[in-house]
């Protein structure tokens, strides 16, 4: 397998009118791993998909696809890329039968069996239209298309939108699955961080347009910590985002979450005059982390 990235953001900047999307952005994503473009609402994700499947001009900056421009993709390229689009939009007209010949007459590498073994799991009858499915049922047609594609590298969206429980873990499954063994490179967005947990390799955070954290999530995990101890009246909010530190007042407990051992904690309380004598390191979680370091509101 070739080192070079599958995925190199090369100093993105782009602009809607005079407000910023992306500030000087700049990622690669290596072969075989999965990675999670993480951020709030307004972020800068989407422009970088955007910006990824060549739907959208950057204002400076460019990006590959293995190893080729976005915006100049050779065919070759093209059919070794898999693109699951927001809100998992397909052909409504067609059954699971007629879109899957479809879809097959373009992608060299088709494998049927993937697409039908996914369409064996469904409610559904052979000759259902799309457009009469649920929104989950939809979401396993449209990843069924794309994994039957065998591609080198796959984008999904914010797969999750719209989905229940049941096919949001489906999907993760299916995904995981497939990326098991260690050829695929997989990027994806959700805003429903508990899913990513024990999915993704690296761990891709924005806030307002610029890279806020890009590390392998087992050391995000290992190193970014959470403590609790009772709340004094000394204790107020507080989020320093160069830092990576916050504050979260509680109205018993309180809450420090930051790249801090127990020492270094007990110190940055200690310079704010916070007295902290039961501290005490708490369980975090991929969500827990990504709301301290990017602030709930």
């Amino acid at each position: 397998m070739s080192n070079q990235p599958v995925i190199e953001c090369d100093h993105l900047t782009h602009y809607y009118g005079s407000k910023p999307a992306l500030l000087d952005v700049s990622w690669t994503l290596r072969p075989g791993r999965i990675c999670g473009l993480l951020g709030r609402n307004g972020a800068g994700k989407t422009t970088t998909i955007n910006i990824l499947n060549s739907f959208l001009t950057p204002r400076s900056g460019r990006c590959l696809l293995l190893g080729e421009d976005s915006h100049q993709l050779t065919p070759r390229a093209k059919a070794r890329i898999g693109y699951l689009i927001e809100g998992h939009i397909q052909y409504g007209f067609f059954n699971i039968h007629q879109i899957e010949k479809f879809y097959s007459r373009f992608y060299p590498n088709w494998n049927p069996a993937i697409y039908y073994h996914l369409m064996s799991k469904l409610d559904i009858t052979p000759r259902q239209r799309i457009a009469t499915m649920s929104c989950g049922q939809r979401s396993q047609v449209a990843l069924g298309l794309i994994l039957a594609q065998n591609p080198d590298l796959i984008i999904f969206d914010d797969y999750s939108m719209g989905l229940d429980p049941g096919y949001r873990r489906l999907f993760i499954e299916v995904i995981r699955d497939y990326a098991a063994d260690g050829r695929r490179s997989i990027l994806l967005t959700s805003h429903i961080i508990q899913d990513l947990e024990d999915l993704i390799d690296d761990c891709i955070i924005y806030q307002r347009g610029r890279v806020l954290i890009n590390t392998e999530t087992a050391r995000l995990r290992a190193d970014f910590h959470k403590y609790t101890f009772a709340t004094t009246p000394a204790v107020a909010d507080l989020h320093d985002e160069p830092a990576n530190i916050h504050l979260e007042r509680g109205e018993k407990q309180s809450a420090l979450h930051g790249f801090l051992d127990e020492q270094a904690a007990r110190a940055w309380l200690a310079a704010k005059s916070i007295p902290a004598e039961d501290l005490r390191a708490e369980p975090s979680t991929l969500e827990d982390t990504f709301i301290a370091l990017t602030g709930k509101y």
